[in-house]
């Protein structure tokens, strides 16, 4: 058990604070702690909430990295995520909720050029531009 953990901490980037009380750590470390312990149930479907929210900009792309390596493990990721930079170069299909409803399903492609993504979160003089 104690190889493993020493692996998923390697895995998340923590093993240079192993020793660090969690209540010590960063912020990103600390979600970085919260990766490990689910990844040490060996899941194959693994939900992410928000793992972006309150990261710089250097935080936001080693999560995202993260996310990249889980995904070649195998691991099923889903996302739910604010951070559009996140969701449009780590993921492969992107589902768009407004109020609770499905209002876009598909590539990020399909996403970032879907004119009713554009209307509700980026307004009508967006989508006018369009």
């Amino acid at each position: 058990a104690a190889r493993e953990a020493a692996e998923l901490l390697e895995f998340v980037g923590l093993s240079g604070v192993k020793t660090t009380p969690a209540k010590d750590l960063t912020l990103a470390n600390l979600k970085r702690l919260e990766v490990a312990r689910a990844l040490a149930t060996h899941p194959e479907l693994l939900l992410l909430d928000e793992l972006m929210a309150g990261l710089n900009p250097t935080e936001v792309a080693q999560a995202m990295e993260l996310v990249t390596r889980i995904r070649e493990k195998g691991v099923t990721i889903i996302m739910i995520e604010h951070v559009m930079k996140a969701i449009m170069s780590v993921c492969e299909r992107i589902m768009v909720l407004h109020h609770g409803a499905k209002i876009a399903e598909g590539t990020p492609q399909e996403i970032a050029t879907s004119k009713t993504v554009i209307r509700v979160y980026l307004g009508e003089k967006a989508h006018a531009g369009s």
